[in-house]
């Protein structure tokens, strides 16, 4: 029930293109109809995503008059041609969006900055009509591209070895909030957009993306419902620290550091990992909806259950 209700909130429809590194199902008795695809599978390492046939009629006795050779060779072709063209464009859409970040201290996030980007890019303004949600778009490639950083930084050999999980925990959640500062006076206005209602499920994926990432680079192996708890968790923790960020006057952020750290050693704690659960359910429930509401109520019933001494 937890992992369906998860795929329908994380599964479809958002623009990113990573996928979340889910437990491992426990064997079952279930059999799954050859014909289902996941929409978290369908989509390529270049963000296409494979559409089902549609309200096409095929008859199986007649051979398709499509198949030969001439025709796929033809098809090949065209997809060819069709796919540079589209090619081309995204990568312009992607060159506007990382000039207009250079503009958003000053602008904000904001249709001016993404026209001041395309200019300095060399590409007519009028590009960024292509952007559906213009702003959102904005805020949206900036949280890739953080979370696209931090991979990085990990992959470049960042000593994490010698830390105990929390620490390990505190670093990169540091790490990936350290990349806002230089946004840090417009962070409030990405925050409103990201809560917009046609905004919250990249949002709430992007997010999720992260914080997977982050527990898989301390190492954990959970499943099943831990692996959930912890992930909700450490995203009410993330999302605590943000917020404490913003209102932040310390020397070098010192205070939110601090506060980060305490959040950190805090989830570490059973009970307190479950309250700041609630927590996070409650101020996410309110955007998302009453299937994530119920999500969350129906995690923290059975965590309250089970006697552990530690959540992790």
């Amino acid at each position: 029930m937890y992992r369906t209700a998860a795929k329908r909130l994380l599964g479809a429809g958002f623009a990113t293109s990573r996928l979340l590194r889910l437990p491992k199902p426990r064997p079952t008795t279930t059999i799954i109809p050859y014909s289902y695809t996941s929409p978290l599978c369908t989509s390529s390492s270049m963000g296409h995503t494979e559409s089902p046939i549609g309200n096409q009629s095929v008859n199986l006795n007649q051979p398709d008059p499509t198949s030969s050779s001439t025709g796929t060779r033809e098809g090949t072709r065209r997809d060819e041609s069709s796919r540079k063209p589209r090619a081309e464009f995204q990568e312009e859409q992607a060159r506007v969006l990382a000039a207009s970040l250079r503009h958003v201290p000053r602008l904000g996030w904001t249709e001016e900055a993404m026209i001041a980007g395309s200019r300095e890019v060399g590409v007519s303004p009028s590009i960024v009509g292509s952007f559906s949600r213009k702003e959102a778009a904005l805020v949206e490639y900036f949280m890739d591209e953080c979370l696209q950083l931090l991979i990085d930084r990990v992959d470049s050999g960042l000593d994490l070895q010698n830390l105990i999980p929390s620490e390990r925990v505190s670093k990169l959640v540091r790490i990936r909030l350290e990349m806002q500062i230089p946004y840090m006076s417009k962070w409030p206005q990405a925050l409103s957009i990201q809560a917009h209602p046609a905004n919250v499920p990249t949002s709430f994926k992007q997010r999720a993306m992260l914080v997977d990432e982050i527990w898989h680079t301390v190492g954990d192996g959970s499943s099943d419902l831990d692996w959930y708890v912890k992930r909700t968790v450490l995203g009410g923790v993330y999302s605590t620290t943000e917020i404490y960020m913003l209102t932040d006057d310390s020397p070098e952020y010192r205070d939110t550091w601090a506060f980060l750290d305490d959040r950190v050693k805090d989830a570490f704690d059973l009970k307190k990992s479950i309250q700041e659960a609630k927590y996070f359910a409650q101020d996410i429930g309110a955007g998302v909806g009453k299937s994530f509401q119920g999500l969350m109520n129906g995690v923290m019933q059975t965590m309250s259950t089970r006697g552990r001494s530690s959540a992790f």
